[in-house]
């Protein structure tokens, strides 16, 4: 894989570029992007970056993060607080995203998406309302374990993140989650799966396939 030197802020340029002069390849008129990597990898900074970038070459925006679909507590943590299982195949409501942001946003869909269900800190729901998102827009969408899981993207950048770069940025409470993060690069394949891939083991000097 060939990689090559970037900043944040051209990446973010050149991504938000490509996306206001191309069109979805499905037909659709709308562009799905997903932003994929650990939290270590802090996937919603280039996100936030791209999602600023994008109303000023005339692609209206709508800014979504996984974390706010995540299932409730009474489920992710049926099996206990830090179950690798559990956070690998249950933690993200895939159906709910599929539902209520990524169907809507598809070849024929309503264009009317919601931006958020469930806050991850109180585990209430948001009552956020329904947004309309005009033909040419971009949802931007940022969380781990995105690929892999048959979900619909237009446009994926996966940001890679080396195993000890991954135990070395990952907050000494979280590091149970990185078995699941070692089986997601065996199963997953995200490196093979991405549209872009992004070496961020330097946070700051990236690399990318471009």
């Amino acid at each position: 894989m060939r990689l090559e030197p970037i900043t944040w802020d051209r990446m973010a340029a050149e991504l938000a570029e490509r996306l206001a002069t191309t069109a979805p390849a499905d037909g659709g008129s709308w562009w799905r992007v997903a932003v994929d990597g650990a939290p270590a990898a802090r996937t919603g900074v280039l996100a936030d970056a791209l999602a600023a970038a994008l109303p000023a070459l005339g692609r209206p925006v709508l800014r979504v993060r996984a974390t706010d679909f995540w299932r409730p507590a009474s489920l992710r943590l049926e099996y206990g607080h830090e179950d690798v299982e559990a956070y690998y195949t249950l933690w993200l409501d895939t159906g709910a995203l599929r539902r209520e942001v990524l169907d809507p946003l598809g070849p024929g869909g309503s264009g009317r998406a919601l931006p958020s269900l469930r806050d991850p800190a109180t585990d209430r729901s948001t009552r956020a309302g329904y947004v309309a998102l005009p033909p040419g827009g971009v949802l931007v969408l940022d969380g781990p374990l995105l690929l892999g899981q048959g979900l619909p993207f237009d446009l994926t950048v996966h940001l890679r993140l080396s195993a000890g770069a991954l135990e070395r940025r990952t907050e000494p409470g979280e590091r149970w989650t990185l078995p699941a993060y070692a089986r997601y690069a065996r199963e997953a394949l995200p490196e093979e799966a991405a549209d872009v891939v992004v070496r961020a083991d330097d946070p700051t000097r990236p690399a990318w396939t471009g």
